[in-house]
């Protein structure tokens, strides 16, 4: 039977994609700060390595006892970000060619990596010598 259409619903593939795009464009609308839904953990942890980078201000969490949201405050230093998806396998040899594929120069920009000991930055992972899965970039 055909699905009426007001009860039709798009699904959410990526909440992480979801939120990096709705920070990108808020970021190119020249907004102060942004509302993301819903909240998850990884997405804190991504907004954290931003934070740490100084490519956004500070976030705060909403619990509206769902999904949560979070506030985040844009300093306008976010160019591009984005999620690699599907998140491919990343050994720690491998790094260097996935920066050169990513980011526009050696000299800034971050992958976030998604590995065993935590989700950390493609240089942290280089330290410690571990791969891992790529989760997105951000420069």
């Amino acid at each position: 039977p055909l699905v009426p259409q007001s009860s039709a619903k798009m699904v959410r593939i990526s909440v992480l994609g979801d939120a990096l795009k709705t920070m990108y464009n808020a970021e190119k609308r020249g907004k102060r700060q942004v509302l993301i839904r819903p909240a998850s953990k990884v997405v804190i942890k991504f907004l954290q390595l931003m934070m740490k980078h100084g490519y956004i201000g500070e976030f705060e969490y909403v619990d509206d006892h769902r999904a949560g949201k979070i506030v985040v405050e844009l300093n306008g230093r976010l160019n591009k970000c984005g999620v690699i998806s599907p998140r491919y396998d990343i050994s720690h040899t491998e790094v260097e060619a996935w920066v050169a594929r990513l980011l526009p120069s050696r000299q800034f920009g971050v992958i976030v990596v998604t590995t065993s000991s935590g989700i950390m930055d493609h240089e942290e992972a280089r330290r410690k010598g571990v791969g891992g899965k790529v989760l997105g970039f951000f420069y």
